[in-house]
């Protein structure tokens, strides 16, 4: 096991429930990474995957220790940054809101509510305000070539829907359920947020592979989700999201980003440079450097 010192990824990869390695990968290393956010959920595999040094997180822990509101997303994302990742696939169960999207088949959303509680969502704080834009919160490039890609491996894809995050670790009341079909949502998870701000406020781009695993618990004939057949289905989706995301991988190639992402700080950094404290800025040292120089 070796540290992240000299070491550099060109796009991260989050593993959700039961995708806890990218078997595709060669040249492996695995690394042991400090934050100054603490320790990420667990060593960084990073490798080799069409060209492109990968760098692949496993979200819950190997063995999926980590409830969602357990999960130290703020090390994961900063853990990505330091490696000098530009792009994140989150890879991601969910539960289906909508008829038309069944168990097996992939959503790649294009928005979100937030129903969690208490979820810390922002590296920024202690002396020093930051406002994102987050109206449109997955980046819509990534996106599309991950739906692309998804498509194209012959799974089953919708392009956009509303994913709604819940607070866990319990699944949703029946009432729940039915209201937020109410607000025309799509899909149901635990996991996208903070993660989806967080890379925000890093300026990474990230879009979500939600593999649909239930269809929660409003439908009249269906049986109503349990964690046993969330595992059952989950099984089969992993075997897609390996293909998906090599595929996505492999056509994103050498392009460079051009979509708003890698700027999301540029007119967010609300506190003039000399109130901040030195050791919020020493912190932020890898967010702030590019617009601040170093502390």
């Amino acid at each position: 096991m070796t540290t992240a010192r000299g070491h550099s990824a060109d796009l991260g990869v989050i593993g959700g429930s039961g995708f806890y390695e990218l078997s595709e990968l060669s040249d492996v290393e695995t690394l042991e990474i400090s934050t100054p956010f603490g320790a990420p959920t667990s060593p960084l595999t990073i490798g080799t995957l069409a060209g492109r040094r990968i760098a692949f997180i496993a979200r819950h822990g190997y063995g999926h220790r980590l409830l969602p509101s357990e999960l130290p997303a703020h090390a994961n994302i900063y853990a990505l940054k330091q490696l000098a990742v530009e792009r994140v696939i989150a890879v991601s169960a969910v539960g289906s809101l909508r008829e038309e999207i069944a168990p097996r088949h992939a959503v790649v959303p294009d928005q979100l509510i937030d129903r969690t509680r208490g979820r810390e969502s922002t590296f920024f704080g202690d002396g020093m305000v930051a406002h994102v834009g987050f109206a449109d919160p997955f980046c819509p490039d990534l996106s599309a070539t991950l739906a692309d890609a998804s498509h194209d491996a012959g799974v089953s894809t919708h392009r956009g829907g509303t994913l709604v995050v819940i607070e866990g670790p319990a699944f949703s009341t029946r009432a729940e359920s039915r209201l937020y079909r109410s607000w025309d949502a799509a899909i149901i998870g635990m996991t996208a947020l903070p993660e989806a701000k967080l890379a925000r406020e890093a300026e990474l781009c990230y879009a979500s592979l939600s593999l649909v695993t239930d269809y929660d618990v409003w439908h009249e004939t269906e049986a109503d989700v349990t964690a046993a057949a969330v595992v059952e289905t989950l099984q089969a989706n992993v075997v897609h999201a390996r293909g998906i995301v090599a595929e996505t991988i492999a056509r994103l190639g050498p392009r460079r980003r051009e979509c708003g992402c890698g700027d999301a700080l540029a007119a967010a950094l609300v506190t003039p440079e000399e109130f901040v404290p030195i050791e919020t800025r020493r912190r932020l040292a890898l967010l702030l450097s590019r617009y601040w120089g170093r502390a």
